[in-house]
């Protein structure tokens, strides 16, 4: 009868992961769907402006998921590469998410996707919603200038469309689509707009729909890319025109990016013209680039910007170095204060002669301390809920659950080996094409590894031989040891990050293993349940005296 109400119990268990596994799945998802700043409903106001224009237009030209490493190939990209040997270059870093909806944010507003307040996730066009820190086109239109902008339709949903005053925006993202753009974004050149920005597509698509970039559409896509660059700097007057070209995130090699991926994190940054001192430079941040812009329009750093102006790669005078100072110590400072106070941390002042270096350590030490207090608690928790099983089984010293636990290590070897050798995945949200993909990838995978594991398992030890309710237990135990091992993937995310995203982004290493376990579960308790029932059949079927033989 007890072991009856433990077989009970252990299909009760089953069950309720399978409907937890999806409920927690899809809450984690759309938590980090969903997410926005501390600073979304107290935005920091904006500050002074720097000084006087440096550059009378500044062109800002976005290719969209150029790699750092194709940047580079002069065989591929030979304008850009005559560009950046006669301009100032970097390589630029950004950070996860490695997404375009981020990574535009972070290249406008200065501030990084934690705190930017642009989607963590790229939105579907209708869900979009409107920047509400402090931006470059906000800042120019503040200043009385003229803006334009050329490229994807996105953009007309994240820029504030009363602060753009020319646009064309296209929901085509392929090569037509670039050619489009461009004979859009021309007569804006022309025109008396001071800030252009212009957004290359089709080497991001050739990443998703082409073959990524080991494909020679990738390095044919480039290439095209390079040609529309040219067209648009031969309209430019260097001598009073700035020319910036950048881009939002890198791509793996199969296709790909959002996750922390170090190849998606590297991204190419060139500038030429009016103001700009040629040579090659030490690394820059993606949140240099919009301060670094404003510096040469001459209006307010972004209130929210976290970045530095590259001032090494422009003349700036001395006088207009001692404005830009002081506007930068007041957008810090107002910065700072609000950050401080969005998260409930102690008022704290930033000490140091570089005011954005000195401030940005004390947010980052202000969010590792709330963090590190939420953590430590959390840990406890998980350590207990992750010891309390092994103490168990410890202490019953039933020698089934060592058979138990190898054969859940054989599943977790099985099931890694295909994702990443075989397929090629990557452990971040980089080799996520979709929710859908995700999801029925991880359950082919997982219940063709879980029955394989189940299989050598029964063989191994008789279970047919067993009877009925026998088998079925040990079925039933081995989709719960099984369960137990992902759990603890699953339970270092909850450590690190909390059930679902909260006040900031979480670390998405552990997140997206955590997420990719929970999925896990769900698969191996519902595959498990029928295979426990096809273990009992099994054993029904076998002959009393054969059993007993």
């Amino acid at each position: 009868m007890k072991k009856t109400l433990w077989f009970v119990i252990g299909i009760a268990a089953c069950l309720g992961v399978i409907a937890g596994s999806y409920i927690w799945a899809t809450g984690l998802i759309n938590s980090l769907y969903t997410y926005r700043s501390p600073l979304h409903a107290t935005p920091p106001q904006p500050g002074p402006a720097v000084g006087p224009a440096i550059s009378q237009k500044v062109v800002l030209v976005l290719i969209d998921a150029l790699r750092y490493d194709t940047s580079t190939n002069t065989t591929v990209m030979p304008f850009l590469n005559q560009l950046r040997t006669r301009g100032a270059s970097a390589l630029m870093h950004s950070r996860v998410p490695s997404y375009s909806e981020p990574g535009y944010t972070v290249l406008m507003s200065g501030a990084w996707p934690d705190i930017s307040d642009g989607p963590a996730m790229n939105l579907d066009y209708a869900d979009i919603p409107t920047w509400t820190q402090d931006n470059l086109f906000s800042a120019a239109h503040r200043a009385g200038l003229t803006t334009a902008v050329s490229g994807y339709n996105w953009f007309e949903k994240l820029i504030p469309q009363a602060d753009v005053t020319d646009s064309f925006y296209t929901p085509g993202e392929d090569a037509a689509a670039d050619n489009d753009v461009v004979a859009a974004a021309l007569p804006m050149l022309s025109g008396p707009d001071n800030l252009v920005l212009i957004h290359i597509d089709q080497v991001d698509y050739a990443g998703h729909h082409q073959g990524g970039p080991i494909s020679p559409n990738w390095n044919a896509a480039a290439a095209r890319a390079d040609k529309l660059l040219q067209q648009i700097a031969a309209t430019l007057d260097f001598s009073r025109d700035t020319l910036v070209v950048f881009s939002d995130h890198g791509q793996i090699d199969r296709g790909g990016h959002g996750g922390q991926d170090p190849i998606t994190l590297l991204e190419p940054f060139i500038m030429t013209g009016a103001g700009v001192v040629p040579g090659s430079y030490p690394d820059v941040q993606m949140v240099d680039v919009a301060p670094t812009a404003g510096l040469l329009l001459g209006t307010n750093v972004p209130a929210s910007n976290e970045g530095h102006p590259l001032t090494n790669m422009l003349t700036v005078p001395a006088d207009e170095l001692a404005s830009l100072q002081s506007a930068l110590q007041s957008q810090q400072g107002k910065l700072l204060a609000s950050y401080l106070a969005a998260i409930d941390a102690p008022a704290r002042a930033a000490q140091g002669a570089d005011v954005v270096s000195a401030t940005q350590s004390v947010i980052d030490a202000a969010r590792a301390d709330r963090l590190g207090r939420e953590r430590a608690v959390r840990f406890v928790v998980v350590i207990l809920l992750a010891l309390i099983p092994a103490v168990v089984l410890f202490l019953r010293k039933e020698k089934q659950a060592l058979w138990m636990l190898a054969a859940a290590l054989v599943y977790v070897a099985l099931f890694n080996f295909r994702y990443a050798v075989l397929s090629g995945r990557t452990y971040s949200l980089s080799s996520v094409s979709s929710q859908m993909d995700i999801v029925m990838y991880t359950a082919i995978t997982g219940a063709v590894a879980f029955v394989c594991a189940w299989l050598g398992l029964a063989l191994i030890n008789d279970y047919y031989l067993k009877g009925p309710l026998r088998a079925a237990r040990l079925s039933l135990g081995l989709v719960l040891m099984t369960i137990y091992v992902l759990s603890l993937p699953i339970l270092l995310n909850v450590a690190m990050n909390g059930i679902l995203v909260g006040w900031t982004l979480p670390d998405f290493a552990t997140m997206f293993v955590g997420f990719l376990s929970i999925i896990q579960c769900l698969v191996v308790a519902a595959v498990g349940l029928i295979l426990t029932g096809l273990s009992a059949a099994i054993a029904a079927f076998i002959p009393r005296a054969r059993r007993q033989a």
